[in-house]
């Protein structure tokens, strides 16, 4: 898209130059303050900080001071003043974009700093759990210095600890822990067992990964059912179906049996009609089911095999999904292709979308490396406006013109010799590949050519710093899928910092970046190309493309005829636009569906509000006892001889059980209307319309019919002096949780419905 788009786009909201002249004004006065700083000891550092009102104009021109003093002194990294300006942008609350390597973990954490002072309870919100816990760590001196605590959450943390990461000043953690402690709340039984606390300051790294390319993932907490597995005899019959038995779409998001294949399901599972009205709603959804694993889901690249279990992969990460799977029927049927044990199944309890969880934050900030071309998302979905920081050093990266080829072999070959001959020179080279299956198909066809290559995918993602902080030394040739979010610096010279292995790759050129093809949206190629030229240092980067690449065949439906202007396949100009149009549709398509899925789930996360507040009541008051009471008299004054407290609790426990047995069937039910509302569309209604009429009706009826369901148990369950038993009266809750992977795209524009189940989940 280039300069144009980010022009387009600052229109739109991403307002590049907003009160930057006053925050370089509040930058250059903060500098009579340095003397005054720097005389103060360790011992009155966090006391004079504490006496400072940040939110005011003197007092953050002191602060400024302080920070500066203060990296110098706790971290041994006196902040530039760009720094500075990136974090005075984020105290007043915009996304802010700063180039790779410019130094965000510091000014992210000189904003945390400062809102604490302010006395708000600040959240660092990253990508990933790595990133999280290596920013906490870092930047720790600097809070401690300032007197500011800090807490760390991770995926193995117990509930004693989060809640100990949640009682400090400033919390770094995931997006999924952060989400996914929300969710859990919603399993709480007694007010000590809440984790998440009252939400109150956002700052958001890898802004646009998070914002953006997470929101299209709903977070979604599953527990363990009695429910039955599907038929495995369908999973069989799909798995030795011929291509002439289902049609898949030309974006490859759908597929469906055709006659021939509908006739063949139907002869093998007994001479049964799909279609008509006993099979449609089971066995023909579990066909398509089968379906959508066996011919649109592909190994290592949308899962891996490993340990006797298959484990997702978050494109947009790049990283392994952990626990996390698909909705039953589809995990299912991926672990019956590929011959492991099916694991149990599973209902929805409870989900919220990364909109509807930052929406939860009164103040939101964040950082990226790509904030612009994501500005009109930030400024419609969450009513953010983007600062753009400029750089310490210029730019003098090297950004090469696109090589797009007519053919994928082509393609791979011209960057297979390209890279020979980079290599030759000994410059580090680090390709950026789409998915595992690609990296290692590239790392074979290098081997081949006499260049051993580092890979970096989903298979060893764990060993992500150590990869990545090498592939800047001489002769370091690294290919590695999705960079967004991996967080660690690449150092020329290695990870040593030797001055002798830096100036040697320097003379070198730096580091050469190499793409083999354009992603979904710029800002991917931008966070791919932002690893080479960091702070002033030399660089390169160089595309290469192919008209048979995946984002040029799912969105160019009619292409005009493009010739090879080289023997090896290479193509002009026109091979250049074909390319950067896909990605244009790619990016209106991503936007759409990102509008699509706000609207639909927008009226779903208002309802969940709801049920949050009524468990809140139920939970940390006695409503539950007085409304049972009141609703059955006989049976509380039956119940005289049993302490209050104890029939307080059994009250609480049997009116939550029961509202949230009434919220996962909600839920259920909305699942079912996604699946199948786009036919509305047929009947000239409004899709969307129709949606939220139909969920509003029923979610009418949920605290209602909770509360008759709680009469019935409470006159039905034995009630003794040691509580209510509520298994006894089969009325189980999970006793394990995970976490679902559901990419919502059936709100796209003119996406099928896979006959009722496939638009859910991809």
């Amino acid at each position: 898209m280039g300069k144009l788009s980010n022009a387009v786009w600052r229109m739109l909201g991403a307002q590049a130059t907003r009160n930057q002249s006053k925050s370089v004004a509040m930058i250059e006065a903060s500098a009579e303050h340095d003397e005054w700083a720097q005389g103060l000891s360790d011992d009155l550092f966090a006391a004079a900080a504490g006496e400072l009102d940040v939110t005011s104009e003197e007092g953050r021109t002191k602060f400024l001071a302080l920070a500066r003093e203060g990296g110098t002194r706790a971290l041994d990294m006196t902040p530039f003043d760009v720094q500075l300006q990136g974090a005075l942008r984020m105290l007043s609350g915009d996304v802010v974009e700063m180039a790779t390597g410019e130094g965000k973990t510091l000014a992210g954490a000189i904003a945390a700093i400062g809102f604490a002072l302010s006395g708000h309870h600040v959240h660092v919100i990253s990508v990933n759990d790595y990133l999280a816990g290596r920013d906490a760590k870092w930047m720790k001196p600097l809070y401690d210095l300032f007197g500011v605590g800090v807490g760390i959450l991770s995926e193995k943390a117990t509930r004693a600890e989060r809640q100990e990461a949640y009682a400090c000043d400033v919390t770094y953690g995931s997006v999924n822990e952060i989400g996914f402690d929300v969710l859990r709340d919603h399993l709480a039984l007694t007010a000590e067992e809440l984790v998440a606390p009252t939400p109150d300051v956002a700052i958001v790294d890898e802004a646009d990964s998070v914002l953006v390319d997470e929101a299209l993932v709903p977070l979604i907490l599953a527990g363990s059912t009695p429910a039955a597995i599907p038929n495995s005899a369908i999973f069989d019959v799909v798995s030795r179906l011929k291509k002439k038995h289902y049609d898949v779409d030309a974006d490859g998001r759908n597929v469906s049996l055709t006659d021939e294949g509908a006739e063949l399901v139907e002869t093998t599972l007994g001479g049964i009609n799909l279609y008509d009205d006993e099979h449609v709603g089971s066995t023909l959804v579990h066909v398509n089911v089968a379906l959508y694993a066996y011919y649109l889901l592909e190994r290592d690249v949308d899962y891996i095999v490993r340990d006797g279990g298959v484990h997702l992969i978050n494109a947009s990460r790049g990283r392994v999904a952990r626990l996390q799977r698909w909705p039953d029927g589809v995990q299912a049927a991926v672990e019956f292709k590929e011959g492991l044990e099916l694991t149990e199944a599973g209902e929805v309890i409870d989900t919220i979308t990364v909109q509807a969880l930052i929406g939860r934050y009164p103040k939101v900030a964040g950082m990226t490396g790509t904030a612009i071309a994501a500005g009109e998302q930030f400024r419609q979905f969450y009513d953010l406006a983007v600062s753009q920081i400029p750089s310490n050093a210029p730019n003098i990266r090297e950004d090469e013109p696109d090589r797009v080829y007519d053919t994928k072999a082509n393609k791979v070959e011209a960057v297979v010799s390209f890279v020979a001959g980079v290599h030759e020179t000994g410059q580090p080279i680090l390709i950026g590949t789409h998915d595992v299956a690609q990296s290692e198909e590239l790392a074979y066809f290098l081997e081949r050519a006499g260049v051993t290559a580092v890979v970096l995918n989903a298979k060893n993602d764990a060993e992500e710093a150590a990869i990545i902080a090498e592939a800047g030394r001489k002769n370091a040739v690294t290919v590695s899928t999705q960079m967004a979010g991996r967080g660690t610096d690449i150092r020329l010279g290695g990870s040593t910092g030797d001055d002798d292995a830096r100036d040697e790759v320097l003379e070198l050129g730096g580091l050469c970046v190499v793409g083999t093809g354009r992603y979904d949206t710029e800002r991917l190629d931008s966070q791919l190309r932002g690893r080479a030229g960091r702070q002033g240092d030399p660089g390169r980067s160089v595309f290469f493309s192919s008209l048979e690449d995946p984002l040029v065949t799912k969105n160019i439906t009619s292409m005009r005829e493009v010739h090879a202007t080289e023997p090896d396949g290479l193509l002009g100009p026109k091979g250049i636009e074909t390319v950067e149009q896909a990605q244009r549709i790619a990016e209106g398509a991503m936007l759409t569906l990102h509008s699509n899925t706000w609207n639909f789930n927008r009226q779903v996360n208002e309802q969940r509000e709801a049920i949050v507040r009524r468990r809140m009541a139920i939970l940390t008051t006695d409503d539950a006892a007085q409304e049972l009471r009141t609703r059955e008299p006989e049976r509380w004054d039956e119940l005289g001889d049993i302490d209050d407290e104890v029939l307080t609790d059994a009250a609480r426990e049997i009116v939550l059980y029961h509202l949230d047995r009434a919220w996962a069937d909600h839920l259920a039910y909305v699942a079912d209307v996604q699946a199948s509302i786009h036919l509305r569309a047929l009947g000239a209604q409004s899709p969307l319309e129709e949606f939220h009429k139909l969920i509003f009706a029923e979610f009418t009826k949920i605290v209602e019919e909770a509360m008759e369901a709680s009469c019935e148990t409470f006159r039905e369950v034995e009630i003794t002096a040691d509580g209510v038993d509520l298994d006894d009266a089969d009325l189980h809750r999970s006793t394990m949780t995970w976490t679902y992977l559901v990419h919502e795209n059936q709100f796209s524009a003119g996406s099928q419905a896979m006959q009722g189940i496939v638009g859910i989940f991809r």
